[in-house]
This record gives C-alpha cells, sequence and structure tokens, in this order.
C-alpha cells in the first residue's frame, strides 16, 4: 500500500491572516509562507506526529467551537514556557510528567488551542 509520508502542510481559517502568521513566527518560530518560489517553507524537524481523531464532544481541545489542536514539539518545554509567558503569552503546564514525555497548552491570539510536547 502506497502511504503519505508526512504532513505537508495545515490550513486553516483565520479573522487577519497576515497578524497571526506574525504571531507564530514572532513565537514559535514558524515562517510564514514564502511569497516567492526561491524562499523555501518552513521545516520542522523530523520526529514523532500523532495523528488522533478525538470525540467530537471532548474538552481536551479547550474551546469546544475549535475543531482541531495543534501540537508542536519542542526541546526544552520550560525555556519555551519562558519565552511564552515574558512576551505575556498565558500558558498552562501540565504539572505531570509522562513516559512519552511532558506538555503545556496555550491559544494563539485567535483562540486556536496548542499543545506543546516534550518528548520524553
Amino acid at each position: 500500500m502506497e502511504k503519505v509520508s508526512g504532513i505537508g502542510g495545515f490550513f486553516f481559517r483565520s479573522e487577519d491572516p497576515k497578524a497571526l502568521a506574525a504571531w507564530y513566527e514572532a513565537h514559535l518560530g514558524i515562517n510564514p509562507v514564502p511569497g516567492d518560489d526561491d524562499t523555501p517553507p518552513w521545516e520542522q524537524e523530523a520526529g514523532a506526529t500523532v495523528f488522533a481523531p478525538f470525540e467530537k464532544v471532548t474538552e481536551y481541545f479547550g474551546n469546544s467551537e475549535k475543531p482541531f489542536m495543534l501540537n508542536f514539539r519542542v526541546r526544552d518545554l520550560d525555556a519555551m514556557i519562558a519565552q511564552l509567558e515574558a512576551a505575556g503569552i498565558a500558558v498552562k503546564r501540565d504539572p505531570e510528567s509522562y513516559p512519552n514525555g511532558r506538555f503545556a497548552w496555550l491559544n494563539d491570539p485567535e483562540g486556536n488551542p496548542i499543545e506543546l510536547w516534550e518528548l520524553a
């Protein structure tokens, strides 16, 4: 069976796409979509990717009006949280450590839920 080799993009609606792209670049280091064919797009590091449909009524994402949650792998969760909090962004840290790692949650300026994952 032929399989996909990875996620090639994540596309979603936004009230202000340029401002939201700038927020992701400033706070999470994700380059915006290039405006020409010579500039490469953001490249993620190779690593685990979880593809997991959830029950429609899950509370795990926080805001029940949002149909998705972005999960980003991070090398140093404490450093990322400190960086975000220094920028005035509220972050909820999971006090537990799990066999698969540590987690924290925040929302982008449009309320989209984001989970940060430091692999164990």
